[in-house]
């Protein structure tokens, strides 16, 4: 009972990488929501550091979310921590030695590393702070190459390169459990991909969507602007089936111009199927077809888990949609039409981002199961950027809001909305009563806002560049 006892307050401890901070947070929610646990930081807990205290969980829960996190470097069983060493050696003597004691004895082999954030420690440095640590019991026999235990001194010098202490403002002592899946973004790297495009998403990102969606074993996922299927990629990794559309007939079949420098023309085998297959995903591949993402062609019923998609912005790729301004004369009753040409509606329509968004959410409304979610990218002006820019829908609830900055007036933001009810007539009217469910126009004029933005910097850099030649 003791050891069950002290087992059930065990912390554990989080190392973070420092790049795209805002994903953090949400990813480690999603993880620990597909093991039924709520986040429960310990006291003093700071979003922007790289170390998180996490409570209430087992150490089967933490090897479940280093199982899939991109966010997370490694997780540790917190023996010990405070301000100084002082409060450090206090704190781990007053740990439970039935939890130390199998892990320390005569029969094992161990390792202590010692890492530091924000400073380097020379070797020497290094070493005197594990034999500060000699009066923690170790028994047993260390092992530098291949050890049964792996223990960490981590200290925190904080976040400022630019004003680094002589001391550290934070100090952790733990067991190692497990190592985070930042692997993935060097091995599933656009840049060795089979088939790719001008706006193949980022491995790393597309991970992130993957979590933060909490795509798992046997769920459908849907991409409706799949493009060369990134997304599909990543979510095929964590077991789900994947299926997607694109209204670009070249992109779907893997045809025309390559993306690859030095590459004219695409090879035959340059398709989505291809990318699965080039990771060992194939089996997870359903399929992938032509259509307008404005004229849903499902059947009207909850099919996806989750709906993962980067909608255009007008920016590499074009938003649009079929069919024409023009009025098509429709031919007297009873008149046969004798070929093509004679019914074909010009494919030149645009579509404009506030109503990409708006089809996009009212379709996730209608095609998602309960409690499944919507992840897409949001792009903004960053000058003009308020929250209640973000599209809302009745039938779905905002859960997370992330920016990623592209220059220094752009950004785009990465939105996960989750269904909560299904939808109801009266929805499609929630607009007039609510201005929350508006469309935003501002939207529509994002792409003028991005080249005037580039066109403001160009002229900046022409003109300093004329300054200093005279």
């Amino acid at each position: 009972m003791a050891a069950f006892s002290s087992r059930s307050c065990l912390q554990y401890l989080l190392h973070l990488a420092q790049d795209n901070l805002d994903f953090r947070l949400p990813e480690i929610k999603a993880l620990l929501a597909l093991r039924g646990k709520p986040f429960r930081p310990c006291e003093n807990f700071r979003e922007k550091s790289p170390f998180w205290c996490l409570d209430g969980l087992s150490e089967e829960d933490v090897r479940s979310i280093m199982a899939r996190s991109v966010c997370a470097k490694s997780a540790f069983e917190l023996w010990g921590h405070g301000q100084t060493h002082s409060e450090l050696r206090t704190s781990l003597l007053n740990f439970p030695s039935d939890i130390m004691s199998p892990f320390m004895h005569k029969d094992s082999t161990y390792r202590i590393n010692v890492y530091t954030f924000n400073k380097t420690l020379l070797f020497t440095d290094r070493i005197k702070r594990i034999d500060a640590l000699e009066y923690l019991p170790f028994e047993g026999t260390v092992s530098l190459k291949n050890p049964q235990h792996i223990f960490c001194l981590l200290e925190d010098y904080g976040t400022d390169p630019n004003n680094i202490p002589e001391h550290p403002i934070y100090i952790y002592f733990g067991r190692w459990i497990a190592d985070g899946q930042r692997d993935l973004i060097r091995s599933h790297s656009v840049k060795n991909r089979h088939f790719i495009g001008n706006t193949s998403m980022d491995a790393g990102l597309s991970f992130f969507m993957a979590n933060h969606a909490r795509v798992k074993q046997d769920d459908l996922v849907f991409d409706p602007f799949v493009g060369t299927g990134s997304l599909l990629v990543a979510c095929s990794h964590f077991g789900a089936y994947v299926c997607g559309t694109d209204i670009d007939y070249n992109t779907i079949h893997g045809k025309g111009r390559s993306s690859r420098k030095n590459q004219k023309w695409r090879g035959p085998d340059e398709n989505i199927r291809a990318n699965l297959r080039q990771y060992g995903t194939q089996k997870m591949y359903v399929d992938v077809m032509v259509s307008d993402a404005s004229k849903p062609v499902w059947r009207d019923a909850a099919l996806f888990d989750a709906i993962i998609t980067d909608p255009p912005y007008g920016i590499r790729e074009a938003t649009r949609r079929t069919g024409s301004h023009k009025d098509i004369a429709k031919p007297a009753e009873g008149v046969l039409l004798h070929s093509f040409e004679d019914s074909h509606v010009p494919v030149s329509q645009a579509y404009h981002l506030s109503d990409i968004f708006t089809d996009l959410l009212n379709f996730s409304a209608h095609h998602l199961v309960m409690g499944g979610r919507l992840v897409y990218w949001l792009p903004v002006y960053r000058p003009e950027y308020c929250e209640e820019m973000v599209p809302l829908h009745p039938c779905l609830q905002l859960i997370s809001n992330c920016e990623q900055t592209l220059s220094s007036h752009t950004s785009r933001r990465l939105i996960t909305m989750e269904k909560i009810k299904e939808p109801e007539e009266f929805d499609s009217l929630a607009h007039l009563s609510d201005p929350r469910f508006s469309a935003y126009q501002g939207h529509n004029a994002f792409r003028e806002k991005y080249f005037c933005g580039l066109n403001k910097k160009s002229t900046k850099e022409n003109n300093k560049s004329d300054g200093s030649g005279d």
